[in-house]
């Protein structure tokens, strides 16, 4: 009789785990099915793009050259396609039509960015021009720098314009004396030290450093620390798993947050030596930095990280961009001599053979 009994109560014991296991079951189905409808109707469908691998995505798959590697996919897959770069999903457009309608049309839609790890590092938090969020602060920054620092008066004021002729003038000297001489040039090397000179030492704060040994220093310290803008560009595992972050695999964040806080204390210096500067009355000319201290003064909203994100910005933006794209047309027309020979014979005719090539040439 015991035994009997033991035997039905295992047999309603499972009964009910029966139950509840085609409940759950059941339940799940539902929760799953009302999920992905909700989730049809909220997010509109994805572009078609390439199967990726789990996890990583089409991270393995990238190319170098990116702009031959899009192309490619966009003969198969349209001009508007989907990649899983890690857990980060990414849009390529690759037609003209397309990104108008982004960049013109809904400028204001695509405005954000994903602030990348050590760019959020090397600006004071994303607080530059370049990261902020669209809105009020992001507004303010853009018409302090197309106003007051980019503006048409700022950048064809005398003291900008000779500094620019100088520095050109010099750079085009030196490169005739090795051609003279046969040997081989640098020109990447030559433009970025121009650059450094025009931009960096004179533009931006060229009003407030005294010339000789004090800006022979700060060039040298800037020099130094410039490696940031190649730790900027390099690809970071924690940017495409954020999850990852935390651990710096690579090692980036760790130098970025070094030279930005070497960057910082030399930003610092400058500073205070032109606010020291502007309270004496001995303020020598217009820099950028003076520009920017004024807009702070005239602009409770900007802070002191504002001014140095703005700095940054400029010493990134101002370098390693203008570097690659003269370096990038020069090795075209080296590698194109038709093209180098019609560039040669356009500027023989509006220049002359004679004369030094100037911005109201090509403005």
């Amino acid at each position: 009789m015991t035994e009997i009994f033991t035997f039905v109560t295992i047999q309603n014991r499972n009964g009910h785990f029966n139950i509840v296991l085609a409940t759950i079951v059941i339940s799940s189905v539902f929760w799953y099915i009302w999920v992905y409808t909700k989730s049809k109707r909220l997010f509109p469908p994805i572009p078609p793009g390439p199967r990726g691998l789990p996890v990583v995505g089409n991270l393995p798959f990238l190319h170098p050259e990116l702009h031959t590697y899009f192309h490619s996919l966009a003969q198969k897959h349209g001009p508007v396609l989907k990649l899983w770069l890690g857990a980060k999903l990414t849009i390529v457009i690759t037609s003209s039509e397309a990104t108008r309608e982004i960049l013109r049309t809904n400028d204001v839609i695509f405005a954000n960015h994903d602030v990348p790890v050590v760019g959020s590092l090397s600006t004071y938090g994303g607080v530059d021009i370049v990261w902020s969020p669209y809105g009020t602060e992001w507004r303010m920054l853009r018409k302090i720098c197309i106003n007051k620092m980019l503006s048409n008066a700022t950048l064809d004021s005398n003291s900008f314009n000779l500094l620019r002729r100088q520095e050109t003038k010099r750079t085009v000297r030196y490169l005739a004396d090795r051609a003279r001489a046969g040997s081989a040039v640098n020109v990447g090397e030559q433009i970025f030290v121009t650059i450094l000179n025009v931009v960096i030492t004179q533009m931006l704060w060229g009003a407030t450093v005294a010339d000789g040994e004090e800006r022979d220093s700060v060039g040298a310290e800037f020099l130094e620390l410039i490696t940031i803008i190649d730790v900027v560009g390099k690809p970071n595992v924690s940017d495409f798993f954020p999850v990852l972050s935390r651990f710096d695999l690579q090692g980036l964040a760790k130098r970025v947050r070094g030279s930005a806080q070497r960057m910082d204390l030399m930003f610092d210096r400058i500073i205070n030596q032109r606010v020291r500067m502007d309270k004496g009355s001995k303020g020598n000319g217009v820099d950028f930095l003076m520009v920017l201290l004024n807009a702070k003064e005239e602009d409770e909203n900007m802070s002191m990280n504002h001014v140095k994100a703005f700095l940054m910005d400029m010493v990134l933006g101002g370098t390693d961009t203008s570097l690659n794209t003269i370096e990038f047309a020069m090795a075209e027309l080296i590698n194109k001599p038709e093209i180098m020979k019609k560039a040669q014979q356009e500027l023989d005719k509006v220049v002359g053979k004679n004369n030094i090539v100037e911005e109201t040439h090509i403005t």
